[in-house]
C-alpha cells in the first residue's frame, strides 16, 4: 500500500490543462504531502515537488525520459536520438559535448554577441517594439553566429520561425502543433545539411565552433554521430538559445513591475547584483512547468515503491517556491540569493543535481549570462517606456509569457553609460 495520497478525481488531464503551472503544488499543498498519485491521459503517474523530490527524481541512473512526455512535446524539444534521450554512459558521454561548449566563457561570448546584434538593429526599433519578438531573432542570429553557421541575407527571419514554433508549440496540441513539427523537420534538414557540408570539407567553420564540434563529434564507440542524429544535436543547442527569450521578457517585466530594481542595478553596477535579480526572476517567473520520467530502476521514497517503467512527474515551477525552502516565495526579493548556499536541489528551473551527471540543462549558464547581459542593458543603457498592455501571465499557458509579450516604445540609446 502506497504513502502517498491520491486525487479525488479519476483523471486529472482536463485540471492540469486548465490549472497548468498550478496543478501539481497546489495539489501537493492540500494533501499535505511532496507527492501525490494521480492520472493523467488516462495513465496512473506520481506527481512530485520539492527539494526532496528533486534528489529522488535526479539520482543518476534512476529515471529515463522515454515515455515520460507526449511524443509531439518530445519531437518538439528534444527528438529521437538526442541527449535528453540518453541515459547512462551514453548520456554522460554525449553530455560533454554540450558542456563544453556551453562553458562559462563560451556562454558570456554568446551573450555579447546577442547584445551586439540588439545594439546594431536598436535604431529601427525606436518607435516601439514587441520585446519577445524582436529578442528571440537576435537570439537566433546571436546563436548561429557563435555556432559558426553562416546565414544568407534574410535567412535568420526563416530559422527564427522555425525554432520559435518548437517552443512555443511544445505544450499545445492541434494544428499549431503539426504546423511546428514541420517546421522542426525544415530545420533538422537545414542542420543535416550543414553537417554534411562540414564532414565533405565543403565548409569549414572556426575550429572552436558548435557546428564543427557537433561534425567531429564522436560517441563511445569511436564512430562519428550519425549525421540526422548531428542535426538533432546541433538544433538542440540553437532552439533553447531562442527560448532565453522568455527569461528575458520576464526580466523586462520584473525591471517594470519593481521599478526600485531598476534604479538600484543602475546606481549598483556589481556583477553579483546582476546575478541575484536574474536568479530571482528565474526562480519566481514560470519557464518550463514539469519535467517527466520513466523509472529504470525499482526503488521506494517517502513510503512509496515504484516500479520499472513507472511514470513520474516532477515540479519545477512549484519546487522553486516551496515555502519550506523559501522565505515568502511569492515575494520578489533578489537579495535572498546574496545568502543562497547554491543548493542543487531547491532552485530548479532548469533541472537539478550535477549538470555534468544528470539531465539538468547543460545551458543553464549560457541562459545567465544572457539574462545578464540583458537585464544590465534594459536596466542601465537603453531608455524605454512601457506603454498600457495586458502585461498578465496566463498559468494555463505552457511555456507561460505576458499576453503583451512586453511592449516598448521608444527605445533610445541612454544619454550616457552612467545613466
Amino acid at each position: 500500500m502506497s504513502a502517498l495520497p491520491r486525487t479525488a478525481a479519476a483523471d486529472s488531464t482536463a485540471a492540469f490543462l486548465r490549472e497548468g503551472y498550478r496543478f501539481i503544488p497546489a495539489r501537493c499543498a492540500r494533501h499535505g504531502a511532496p507527492a501525490f498519485r494521480t492520472r493523467l491521459l488516462l495513465r496512473p503517474v506520481v506527481c512530485a515537488s520539492g527539494a526532496d523530490a528533486a534528489a529522488m527524481f535526479y539520482s543518476p541512473g534512476r529515471f529515463t525520459r522515454h515515455g515520460a512526455l507526449p511524443p509531439t512535446t518530445v519531437r518538439l524539444l528534444q527528438d529521437l536520438g538526442s541527449v535528453q534521450a540518453q541515459d547512462g554512459a551514453a548520456h554522460t558521454h554525449r553530455k560533454r559535448l554540450f558542456m563544453t561548449l556551453l562553458a562559462p566563457d563560451a556562454a558570456r561570448h554568446l551573450a555579447a554577441l546577442a547584445v551586439g546584434r540588439w545594439r546594431e538593429r536598436l535604431p529601427v526599433w525606436r518607435s516601439g517594439v514587441v520585446l519577445h519578438d524582436v529578442l528571440r531573432g537576435v537570439l537566433c542570429e546571436a546563436a548561429c553566429r557563435w555556432a559558426g553557421i553562416p546565414l544568407a541575407p534574410g535567412e535568420g527571419a526563416r530559422r527564427t520561425r522555425e525554432l520559435a514554433a518548437m517552443i512555443e508549440q511544445a505544450g499545445s496540441f492541434g494544428a499549431g502543433t503539426a504546423r511546428a513539427l514541420w517546421l522542426r523537420r525544415c530545420s533538422e534538414r537545414w542542420a543535416r545539411a550543414l553537417v554534411e557540408r562540414v564532414r565533405a570539407g565543403r565548409l569549414v567553420p572556426p575550429p572552436d565552433s558548435a557546428l564543427a564540434a557537433v561534425a567531429a563529434f564522436r560517441d563511445r564507440d569511436g564512430l562519428p554521430l550519425d549525421s540526422a542524429v548531428a542535426a538533432v544535436e546541433l538544433v538542440n543547442l540553437l532552439r533553447p538559445t531562442v527560448a532565453i527569450a522568455r527569461f528575458v521578457v520576464f526580466a523586462a517585466h520584473a525591471l517594470h513591475a519593481h521599478p526600485q530594481w531598476r534604479r538600484r542595478l543602475r546606481e549598483d553596477r556589481s556583477e553579483p547584483l546582476l546575478e541575484c535579480f536574474v536568479q530571482e526572476v528565474r526562480r519566481l517567473y514560470p519557464f518550463f512547468p514539469a519535467v517527466g520520467g520513466r523509472v529504470r530502476e525499482a526503488f521506494s521514497w517517502r513510503g512509496h515503491d515504484f516500479g520499472i517503467g513507472d511514470w513520474v512527474l516532477f515540479d519545477l515551477y512549484g519546487t522553486n517556491r516551496d515555502p519550506h525552502r523559501w522565505h515568502e516565495p511569492e515575494r520578489f526579493d533578489p537579495t535572498r540569493f546574496a545568502a543562497w548556499d547554491g543548493n542543487a536541489w531547491d532552485f530548479v528551473a532548469q533541472g537539478a543535481g550535477d549538470a555534468h551527471l544528470t539531465h539538468r540543462c547543460p545551458g543553464e549558464r549560457a541562459t545567465i549570462e544572457v539574462m545578464k547581459a540583458f537585464v544590465a542593458l534594459l536596466a542601465r543603457e537603453v531608455e524605454y517606456e512601457v506603454p498600457p498592455q495586458d502585461l498578465a501571465i496566463d498559468l494555463s499557458r505552457m511555456p507561460a509569457l505576458p499576453a503583451s509579450g512586453m511592449r516598448l516604445v521608444n527605445l533610445r540609446a541612454a544619454a550616457s553609460a552612467d545613466g
